[in-house]
């Protein structure tokens, strides 16, 4: 094995400039070590030591995620890791295993002071590899706060989409069942002798029924009475299937006084098959209508998905109705809200002007502290979520507030800290919070919090000329 000297340093980027006498100081200071394959070389909670000088060979760096490992990187020759100069990190967040046989040099941290003091380029060099590090990690760990929050809202457009989409599914199938039943209703219409004028007669009445889209809810003991009074009538007259009808005709908004209107322009002798043609009519149309209602749901959702992501806007801000952000992003976790029994109050002031900003960032901000509060909400089993927006001068505040069991005093002031988190290791990245707080602060506005058990308080507040 060739021994290390100062120009196998030089093949390190980071060193290439730093003068020979320090980096000859630095291999007589190091330890070298051969790592066999499949070291378990660090593990998250061990102390940081080093830096490490990667000679030769590969070492995998990965976290573990929901019960499954997630790799960051291979990191081969070349490569400076473990604890360097100025560095906040006292323990390892990661893992480190040898994935082919590995020859490292490594520096005894103990000695850092004495490398500051007196090795001035090469603890600058080594600095500059810790600026880089933390660039490169922020942004992977914002890239996969990005991945959590966008498997949060598939999961909801998932749960969201499903209900309308097995509707139609649902409906078309009966709906086609259904109009294979048409011939018989055709045969039995063929029998029967009604002049043109009373056929006009009692079109037009049904059309005028159908056209009072405005149809009152009826409560349960409501509908049970008016469906009684429908089938009595109907019985009384010898119609078939006079209690499935009933409930036909109360879904269309019939009242008995309306059956009388046609009563009078139809012969005794055909009432049931005229009936019964229109009692077909009427579940046609109401299958029709549950299949429009489903499909305009997924319209509604994919509109949503749309202006929540501002995919057909520029980059730059656009003056834009706060609350269009705020309800959309509440249709995206829209499954959460069922599924934590939450209780929603909008205590909007819609007086507020359109505001100049980032929408699609802002729907981040939205994202992340409602998801929050969800969570915090979680432990109760149900809970309220209060959304508040008013004007503060020339200023838009917003403050989302959970009755959840509020976030500890000696907590609080780090809840805007990089990588901090109080979620199980795969629940979260420690960045949602302080994404929020890099985008309000890209708004020239500010995020404050104040909590108290059953009562916990995020404000965002921005300028609304941006």
């Amino acid at each position: 094995m060739e021994p290390i000297t100062i120009n196998t340093l030089r093949t390190f980027e980071a060193l290439a400039s730093v003068p020979d006498e320090q980096l000859q100081w630095l291999i007589d200071t190091c330890e070298e070590r051969v790592l066999p394959e499949g070291t378990l070389f660090v593990k998250p909670g061990d102390p940081m030591v080093g830096p490490h000088f990667i000679i030769s060979g590969e070492f995998a760096a990965f976290v573990s995620q929901s019960n499954s490992k997630r790799e960051l990187g291979i990191f081969g020759a070349g490569v400076i890791t473990g604890y360097l100069p100025y560095s906040r990190g006292k323990t390892s967040s990661v893992y480190m295993k040898v994935r082919n046989e590995a020859r490292i040099l490594t520096f005894p941290t103990e000695r850092i002071r004495e490398m500051i003091k007196d090795h001035f380029e090469l603890t600058q060099a080594l600095v500059h590899v810790m600026s880089n590090r933390v660039r490169e990690f922020t942004a992977f760990m914002q890239q996969n706060e990005k991945m959590m929050a966008l498997g949060k809202l598939s999961a909801g457009l998932t749960h969201e989409l499903n209900n309308p989409a097995s509707a139609i599914v649902r409906d078309s199938v009966s709906l086609r069942e259904h109009l294979r039943l048409e011939p018989e209703t055709f045969k039995k219409l063929t029998a029967i002798k009604m002049d043109s004028m009373q056929v006009d007669i009692v079109n037009d009445e049904l059309f005028r029924v159908l056209a009072e889209t405005d149809r009152p809810r009826l409560s349960l003991k409501e509908k049970t009475k008016r469906e009684e009074e429908i089938a009595d009538w109907l019985d009384r007259l010898d119609i078939e299937d006079a209690y499935d009808m009933a409930e036909t005709f109360v879904d269309f908004n019939f009242k008995v006084a309306d059956l009388e209107n046609f009563k009078k322009n139809i012969p005794d002798a055909f009432l049931s098959p005229v009936f019964g043609w229109i009692n077909t009519l009427l579940v046609t149309e109401k299958m029709v209508e549950d299949i429009q209602e489903s499909a305009r749901r997924i319209a509604e959702l994919v509109k949503s998905v749309k202006t929540f992501t501002h995919m057909d806007r520029g980059a730059d801000k656009q003056y834009a109705d706060i609350h269009i952000g705020i309800r959309n992003t509440l249709t995206m976790l829209g499954y959460r809200k069922k599924k934590g029994n939450i209780t929603l109050v909008e205590d909007f002031d819609f007086t507020l002007p359109p505001v100049k900003a980032l929408i699609g960032e802002l729907n981040q901000v939205w994202t992340n502290l409602i998801d929050n509060a969800f969570d915090a909400m979680d432990q109760n089993g149900k809970g309220t979520l209060t959304i508040k927006t008013e004007k503060d001068k020339e200023f838009v505040r917003v403050s989302i507030i959970d009755d959840g069991p509020g976030i500890p005093e000696e907590i609080r002031s780090r809840v805007f800290d990089p990588f901090f988190t109080t979620k199980e290791m795969g629940k979260g990245t420690g960045m949602g919070l302080e994404v929020v707080q890099r985008i309000v602060n890209q708004h020239n506005g500010s995020i404050k919090v104040s909590s108290v058990p059953g009562h916990t308080e995020f404000v965002v507040c921005f300028p609304i000329n941006g």
